[in-house]
């Protein structure tokens, strides 16, 4: 009976379906929001486009919870009554929690939302005020235990930056370039500790080496879109691959320990906080770098080096193992896009 009754409702509790589809879905959400704002922002930046800059990039950061829920809802096959009132569930939740909060959230209020849908009278009020005041009830219950983790975070990082530079820019790299990839903003952690300097620049790097990493070794699978979406969008993409099978994980976090200390003792590269937790989603972490370095021949040859050409190498040479191991099997970084 309560079998039958889920199944009416389409509410299947998986791996899959929350883990899975959810978080694929949302990473969807967020690219179609705050990350192609963020390339909007870069670009009119470079060009002087007003529109680009003062107009689309301010309004999608804005619709960046809305749309994750409702990208989450659509993940998990919500009625449409209950797709459309997770905008404010997502709107309050990105408040109160950043996307993490709007990840739970949403994932209750959609499916209490489907467990009313279609069955009073009053449809119509009932599944959006059931979605709406459960998700964000949920949303004020999880925002303090993730704004708690990304302190925690925060606090290893912290206690990174006074560590010597080679042990620094390895640990600063591999968390921060982890925390992008996961759903938790890495940008705003970076933000909140007011990253700078070698830390930043290290902080750069391992964002890098996730984007880029992922994009060059899943190349053969999602060609050239795929490699696009996540080399200037978010590695995020990945994360349902990544539960799926955590070792394709490996190649991007070893080219971040690898480099980051190449970073911070070698090159000397730096960052502002705002571009420190971006890595080259739309160019952010490098026109930060510029910034902070100055123009020149040097500096530039460095980002090339760093933030492109050697996250790709080191990538793809690990993985290249991981393969010949039967760690990365075909079609474990594939994308559904």
């Amino acid at each position: 009976m309560k079998n039958g009754f889920l199944k009416r409702k389409n509410i299947e509790i998986s791996f899959r379906r929350y883990l899975t589809d959810a978080l694929g879905s949302m990473a969807l959400g967020l690219f179609a929001s705050l990350l192609i704002g963020t390339i909007f922002n870069s670009i009119g930046q470079k060009f002087e486009i007003a529109l680009f800059t003062d107009v689309i990039a301010p309004f999608a950061r804005t619709a960046t919870g809305p749309a994750i829920a409702a990208a989450i809802a659509y993940g998990l096959q919500a009625p449409p009554l209950v797709l459309f009132s997770t905008a404010i569930v997502g709107l309050a939740a990105n408040e109160l929690g950043g996307p993490v909060g709007v990840y739970c959230a949403t994932l209750i209020a959609v499916e209490l939302g489907k467990v009313v849908s279609k069955e009073t009278s009053l449809d119509i009020i009932v599944t959006p005020a059931v979605t709406i005041i459960t998700g964000v009830l949920a949303a004020q219950f999880v925002g303090p235990y993730v704004w708690g983790i990304m302190t925690a975070l925060g606090a290893i990082i912290v206690n990174a930056t006074k560590m010597q530079p080679l042990v620094m820019g390895a640990v600063v790299s591999v968390v921060v370039g982890i925390t992008l990839t996961l759903p938790i903003s890495s940008a705003a952690i970076c933000m909140m500790l007011r990253l700078d300097g070698l830390a930043a620049g290290a902080a750069t790097v391992g964002c890098c080496a996730n984007m880029i990493g992922f994009a060059v070794i899943s190349y053969r699978e999602n060609g050239f879109g795929g490699l696009m979406a996540q080399g200037i969008g978010t590695s995020m993409l990945q994360m349902p691959n990544i539960l799926r099978n955590p070792r394709i994980w490996i190649p991007s976090i070893a080219a971040s320990a690898v480099l980051g200390p190449v970073s911070t003792m070698i090159f000397k590269m730096e960052n502002i906080p705002i571009g420190a937790g971006m890595g080259t989603c739309g160019l952010v972490g490098q026109v930060g770098t510029i910034a902070a370095m100055g123009e020149g021949s040097e500096v530039y040859m460095a980002i090339l080096l760093l933030h492109f050409i050697l996250p790709a190498m080191i990538s793809l040479f690990v993985a290249r193992i991981l393969r010949k191991w039967g760690w990365i099997r075909p079609g474990d970084t594939k994308l559904d896009l």
